[in-house]
């Protein structure tokens, strides 16, 4: 696999040209980024920590993201907010919006949106997974820390499909050259931060139409299970206004609230 090294310094260099400052580590491996800033959840200053390699990457609902040095990107970054935790509600779906028009503007157009937390192919893989997001809080001072973590496939690992039983997409299908790594950190964590000082002004409200927008599965036919144990099946909506999915079912509109789509069909 190819490797283009991962450099602090050249991130926090490429950070500056994006006009943010942010303090930056970078880790050949360790369990799970977000693992290891839940453990340094009271430190004060927004940190953006990379790891070359996690030896315990996980999504949500304890799934496992499986990642191989030198193809993938993988960082949290920690960030104070003053609000308590329930204030965040929709907040993965903002950092999903910053995440996408940051590989938009490097010309990886075709990517969208999965309600809650995934980004995915638009383009001749249509609906296979590019990247997650995984965000974790907690109480720190008056506020919350939010561990905000991010997986992306940067390059094609063969035969990862076929063992994960699953779709993939990589960024190298959808934009070419590829950019080095350290240069697409500091623009998705850029754009990020940008997003984050939104949010924390406006909420869920200044990003739900653009969601709306790159919602991948807009239209089509869903079953959703809900972390309750339950599946509810029917068309996607778009969201409601606590970034809940909305979904057109045979009694009637239904929202739901921490669940997964589990499967789309078109209509």
């Amino acid at each position: 696999m190819p490797l283009d090294d991962l450099d602090p310094a050249a991130v926090s260099a490429c950070l500056a040209r994006e006009g943010e400052t942010l303090e930056v580590e970078v880790l050949d491996s360790c369990s799970s980024t977000n693992s290891v800033l839940l453990e340094r959840a009271d430190e004060p200053r927004a940190l953006l920590l990379i790891a070359d390699a996690q030896s315990a990457g996980r999504g949500r609902r304890g799934r496992r993201w499986t990642t191989q040095p030198g193809a993938a990107l993988t960082f949290s970054l920690r960030w104070r907010f003053p609000a308590p935790a329930q204030a965040l509600r929709g907040l993965s779906l903002a950092v999903g919006v910053a995440l996408a028009r940051a590989l938009h503007s490097l010309g990886a157009r075709e990517v969208g949106l999965k309600w809650p937390n995934d980004l995915l192919s638009t383009g001749r893989n249509a609906g296979a997974k590019l990247g997650g997001i995984l965000i974790e809080t907690r109480s720190a001072g008056d506020g919350v820390a939010a561990i905000i973590g991010v997986g992306l496939n940067c390059r094609v690992v063969p035969g990862l499909e076929d063992r994960l039983r699953r779709r993939l997409a990589a960024l190298e299908e959808l934009v070419q050259p590829l950019p080095r790594r350290d240069a697409l950190a500091a623009r998705l964590a850029a754009e990020l931060a940008r997003a984050l000082r939104a949010f924390e002004s406006g909420g869920l409200a200044a990003f739900s139409e653009e969601w709306e927008s790159l919602h991948a599965l807009r239209g089509q036919r869903l079953r959703v299970s809900t972390d309750h144990g339950r599946v509810v099946s029917g068309y996607a909506d778009g969201l409601a206004a606590d970034g809940g999915l909305r979904l057109r079912t045979r009694s009637g509109m239904r929202t739901v609230y921490n669940g997964s789509v589990v499967m789309a069909r078109r209509a």
